[in-house]
């Protein structure tokens, strides 16, 4: 990206969300240009409030976040002007208002930083980042997290403990460490999604396919962490 990109980062969540991704752009030296605020609710709330009528283009989704804010300090951030817009969301299949459909329609709405903002989702959560017993982990390909445990609220106790240091604080420190976090990342995406292309990764919404036939097939969806696929979209070479 040009360097004099001014980047706004919308999350779903205050603390792991928020921490990731300050994680990662300090990690890589390009956190001066970027802005990260949560939302604070999930990506069935932002379904609702832009999609609901059918008609997403004749809405302003900073003034919708504005809207949304009850903070009055945060509100000035959707008043400033972004060449780049990204929004970080977990799927949480096991939500009540989960529905494919509504997903698959914001990941084709969501897909240029430039223009409506690009959206990159989380299987099936944030978390999935930290689901590394070591860097690397040979068995990353084989994670998934099944409906039954989403639905006890199990996924996240189980992260913790099979993150390789209990700790998120201390995973993934630094840039070699990130790297191959997001590597792995990308290539059980080209698995997941039988994607053989020289791009750089697979196609989100070839990702989210393959992610909702999951689902259907086996109840339960690849872990996956598609937020740091954004490393890349910043700078392919930061990964080699």
């Amino acid at each position: 990206m040009d360097n004099k990109a001014k980047i706004l980062v919308i999350v779903e969540g205050e603390k792991t969300d928020i921490k990731l991704m300050s994680h990662l752009l300090n990690v890589f030296s390009i956190s001066d240009n970027h802005t990260i605020i949560s939302y604070n609710t999930n990506i069935y709330t932002l379904y609702n409030q832009m999609f609901s009528d059918g008609d997403p283009w004749s809405k302003d989704l900073l003034q919708l976040l504005k809207e949304h804010e009850r903070d009055t300090e945060k509100k000035k951030v959707f008043d400033e002007k972004y060449s780049d817009i990204l929004l970080i969301f977990d799927l949480d299949p096991q939500d009540n208002l989960y529905s494919a459909e509504k997903i698959k329609e914001m990941t084709d709405f969501f897909t240029e930083s430039s223009d409506m903002g690009k959206l990159y989702i989380n299987y099936p959560m944030v978390e999935s980042f930290y689901h590394m017993k070591s860097i690397p982990d040979n068995d990353y390909n084989t994670y998934t997290a099944s409906m039954t445990e989403l639905r006890a609220k199990e996924y996240k106790k189980r992260v913790n403990t099979e993150n390789r240091n209990h700790d998120y604080s201390k995973f993934a420190v630094n840039k070699n460490e990130c790297s191959v976090v997001i590597s792995q990342n990308i290539n059980k995406a080209r698995l997941i999604t039988n994607d053989h292309s020289n791009n750089t990764y697979p196609n989100l919404t070839s990702i989210l396919e393959a992610q909702i036939q999951n689902l259907s097939q086996s109840d339960s969806v690849f872990v996956l962490c598609t937020c740091a696929f954004y490393i890349v979209d910043y700078n392919p070479k930061f990964i080699l």
